[in-house]
């Protein structure tokens, strides 16, 4: 199969190797570790094989039928007698029909498996990228690049297996046949009318697949503000921008709308085309048979299988420019969702890695630098110790790196110098589950699945039963909330939780890491999207959930954290100061400036 021309079709504007596509997909079909698959596949493509047999043989039935009604020809087939033949030839194609049917059954399940597998390594890949990469991609194109790539495959198997395959195959089988009872001429003539067809496709369908690109994109657009629109609800109703989101959305659609017409006209052109060049071979086909009958040399029941092998021909051809574009494109949509499964995972486990073994808690950040870009340094030699059982509370101005320490200790990211260690164990060198296990994580906005609160407290841990959903729930204050709900513990949050307030989600946040029970706990900023009074009262929830573990406290709000065992102060990536509440104030440092600030602030209001 040849390469797809470098045009705007292809994603980043590469090649897409069309046998390498193809080759990427095979494996699906013919896994070396299920023999089942194997067996299905050379079934269906047997059973494949015989239909077109049949398919080949039946216009002879045909042909027979129609010189025993008109008394000429010869052949051991006549004896059957015009009836016999005619009932011969409706057992035919009922055989072709029955063994078309029964390919795609015995197919079925080996196309559904390979869609599933490629559809469930899709999704575990994307699990496996970095924060890096989700936080730089749009959630809705990236779904839209998932969805036409599985779909891609789901029409590949079936069209290049059981369309553009057999076609080929029939196509010989008739070519074999018109010269051996013909001659040479008839299959010249087939040949090249196929041959210019093809050319006239292929040709046309490139460019129409250009356009095809330019509906993805708009496509993708289009969906892309609708969801990111539909995602920011309250903020379009806070600015009165519905006007403003529909036009913004118009505009895509627009862009949509012109390339589907451009669409259409150009199929209407390609369409016409194809008819032009089957017509045209059909009629010089029938005129030599014609000529043939009059001459004596053919029977009328030649001329009549002649018109029967170029129907044959002629009905898959038709749809040779639709099967070759959507192949073609499937090819385009597979090759990006392909990239997308190249994509190297940024954070990955060492070779022989093990199992993190905590055995206190003990967290060491040693003099740590990172940067989400090379030019932009954002943690300049960080050394922090975090003992065993402690909490230490970093603070600092906005963009001083508190919450990328965090993000760092649970391997979201790695250090680009330095080391961080949990129990004198570098966490590069264990393997990511056994680290995301041992750390619980409270965020300043808990987002919650779309489902029940009873899901999403479980969430915590994996086969929790009801009792522990109940113990979290009430050890994080919020099981007499859910108790005081029509529907209880089956209260559906709705999408990202918006059905609960600020303070009800954290609480549910909360009891889902207590049900998680790790021994190391980061919050980040966990209660400073709420308001004083909701904070005071989660502050207590928060202190007792970190009693007995080991904490990290990211805070922006200082009366959070005064009781924190260490505060530090964090400034453009470096630690300026640390100690205790009592001590930074003492100090009269940069600490003591902003716990003024932030008194004065709170006196104002």
């Amino acid at each position: 199969m040849r390469s797809l021309p470098k045009t705007s079709t292809n994603l980043n504007d590469e090649q897409i190797q069309g046998w390498k596509v193809v080759k990427r997909v095979i494996p699906y079909l013919w896994p070396d570790d299920q023999p089942w698959v194997k067996r299905r596949v050379v079934a269906a493509l047997a059973v494949l094989f015989l239909a077109k047999v049949i398919a080949v043989g039946t216009p002879i039935f045909y042909k027979n039928a129609v010189d025993a009604l008109s008394g000429e020809g010869t052949g051991m087939l006549l004896a059957l007698g015009a009836v016999g033949l005619t009932i011969a030839y409706g057992v035919a194609r009922l055989m072709n029909v029955g063994f078309q049917q029964l390919r795609d059954v015995i197919f079925a399940r080996v196309g559904q498996r390979a869609l599933r597998a490629l559809a469930l390594e899709t999704f575990t890949h994307i699990h496996r990228l970095s924060l890096r990469y989700h936080i730089t991609r749009k959630t809705g194109g990236l779904s839209r690049i998932i969805e036409r790539g599985v779909k891609g495959v789901e029409f590949l198997l079936r069209f290049l297996l059981f369309s553009i395959g057999p076609l080929v195959l029939e196509l010989l089988m008739i070519s074999i046949v018109l010269f051996f009872l013909f001659d040479v001429w008839y299959l010249a003539v087939v040949v090249g009318t196929i041959a210019l067809y093809i050319w006239f496709t292929f040709t046309v369908t490139e460019w129409r697949v250009k356009i095809r690109k330019e509906m993805n994109d708009q496509d993708t657009d289009a969906n892309q503000k609708a969801i990111d629109s539909l995602l920011n609800f309250e903020t379009v109703k806070y600015f009165g921008a519905e006007a403003r989101e529909a036009a913004r959305y118009d505009v895509a659609m627009e862009g949509y709308e012109k390339a589907a017409l451009k669409t259409s006209y150009s199929l209407a052109f390609l369409n016409f085309g194809q008819s032009v060049l089957i017509t045209g071979g059909l009629v010089a086909v029938m005129v030599m048979a014609a000529v043939g009958v009059q001459n004596g040399a053919l029977t009328v029941g030649d001329f009549v299988m002649v018109n029967a092998y170029m129907i044959q021909i002629t009905m898959p051809l038709n749809f040779l420019g639709t099967v070759y574009r959507e192949i073609r494109q499937a090819l385009v949509d597979m090759g990006e969702m392909f990239t997308l499964l190249e994509q190297p995972a940024e954070v990955t486990d060492r070779a022989g890695a093990k199992a993190l073994n905590v055995t206190g808690g003990e967290v060491m950040f040693e003099n740590v630098y990172f940067g989400y870009d090379a030019e932009r340094p954002i943690l300049k030699g960080v050394d922090l110790p975090v003992p065993a059982g402690q909490t230490v509370a970093i603070v600092g101005s906005s963009g001083s790196g508190k919450s990328t320490l965090g993000r760092l200790l649970f391997r979201f990211y790695d250090v680009n110098d330095g080391a961080i260690r949990i129990d004198g164990q570098d966490i590069r060198d264990v393997t990511q589950d056994s680290l995301h296990d041992q750390i619980g994580v409270v965020p300043q906005d808990t987002v919650l699945f779309n489902d029940t609160i009873r899901y999403n407290i479980a969430y915590g841990r994996d086969g929790a039963t009801f009792d522990d959903i109940v113990g979290a729930a009430k050890a994080a204050k919020i099981h007499d909330f859910i108790e005081g709900l029509p529907d209880g513990y089956e209260t559906t949050v709705g999408e990202r939780g918006l059905k609960l307030s600020g303070g009800e989600k954290q609480r549910v946040g909360i009891a889902r890491t207590l049900l998680k029970n790790p021994p190391i706990l980061i919050l980040d900023e966990a209660t400073s999207a709420l308001d004083t009074d909701t904070e005071m009262e989660i502050q207590n929830e928060l202190k007792a959930m970190g009693e007995g573990r080991t904490v990290l406290t990211i805070a922006h709000r200082l009366s959070t954290i005064a009781d924190a065992d260490r505060i530090v102060v964090l400034e453009n990536g470096v630690i300026v100061e640390e100690g205790s509440h009592d001590r930074l104030l003492e100090a009269e440092g940069r600490y003591a400036q902003l716990w003024h600030r932030q008194q004065q602030d709170e006196e104002a209001a």
